[in-house]
């Protein structure tokens, strides 16, 4: 089986700032703020939802493709993908655009200030799903808001299945749009906050939507995950850690385990306690993609963390 993952490539550049922001803001002054937060340092990481996917899933020994447009700065990144033998057959070069950047500064407390400068990114549309290379199922993962609906649609015309993930894009899509989507797609998943402006936005349910989609994953953060199918709803419990290091790329990491739980025909109960998994190795390592595991070293803590085999 193989995977097509949609969605953006970046740099993210990320810094630490040695103070809370609460300390800096002043609540009656935020209608003319003029803030200048000083950070000792910043690192310079690959990101990207589509990067970051294949990343884990890479870490999984699992066959994925990212689909993405990227600008005239890519080379460092493409260095990395042929380092790891990624497929970039469906990268597409923006001649003259710079490569998505994210800039994400983090305080004390782990609230992150988040600045995103789309670049490349805004032509994911020029970009196809193909229906005839293999690919047995998908993800549209936050991109430009044209390429996801048009891929959504695109991925259901192929009878390919498929997560629809614009997290957090949600703001960017109109209701109609989303519902379509979600009727196209098999799967959907968003974090709890999404999830609520999801609710808002379209008067679906965890008790209603499962008449669209096969299965809504709501993601917790340090709570865990919540999958609900038609039938059911599943607890997925946290994964012990180590140290949090950074959340950054954690969402991602989850995403690659849902994929390779379902690639591996596993059930939501597996599915779900693997891709709680993942995202704990994501968040015990600085940047999104600087974690590594074995396969043996994957199945050692899964038996640890919930007291059972992966078979």
């Amino acid at each position: 089986m193989r995977a097509l993952i949609c969605g953006s490539i970046a740099y993210d550049n990320i810094m630490v700032f040695h103070d809370y922001f609460k300390n800096h803001i002043l609540p009656e002054k935020t209608h003319m703020l003029n803030l200048s937060f000083v950070v000792p340092d910043m690192n310079r990481e690959l990101g990207g939802c589509a990067g970051n996917i294949v990343y884990s899933m890479k870490l999984l020994e699992e066959d994925a493709l990212p689909m993405a447009t990227v600008g005239i700065d890519f080379d460092i990144y493409r260095e990395r993908f042929q380092e790891l033998n990624i497929d970039c057959r469906y990268i597409k070069v923006i001649e003259d655009k710079f490569t998505a950047q994210c800039f994400i500064t983090t305080d004390l407390a782990g609230n992150q200030i988040n600045f995103f400068q789309i670049g490349a990114m805004g032509y994911s549309h020029e970009n196809s799903v193909p229906g005839d290379d293999g690919v047995s199922i998908g993800i549209v993962a936050p991109d430009g808001k044209e390429g996801m609906l048009s891929h959504a649609e695109q991925f259901a015309s192929a009878g390919i299945p498929f997560f629809f993930d614009p997290g957090q894009n949600v703001p960017l899509i109109e209701r109609d749009e989303m519902l379509t989507a979600f009727d196209q797609a098999n799967w959907i998943v968003f974090n709890d906050y999404e999830w609520q402006q999801i609710e808002d936005k379209t008067g679906l349910t965890t008790n209603t939507v499962n008449d669209l989609v096969e299965a809504l994953i709501v993601t917790r953060g340090g709570e865990g995950s919540i999958i609900y199918t038609k039938n059911s709803q599943y607890e997925i419990p946290p994964v012990t850690t180590s140290e949090l290091v950074d959340p950054t790329g954690c969402g991602d990491a989850y995403r690659a385990g849902l994929l390779y739980g379902l690639m591996n025909e596993m059930d939501w109960e597996t599915t779900g306690r693997i891709a709680s998994l993942v995202g704990a190795f994501k968040i015990e390592k600085a940047g999104a993609q600087n974690h590594q595991f074995s396969k043996q070293e994957f199945a050692d803590r899964f038996e640890e963390s919930f007291g059972y085999m992966l078979s």
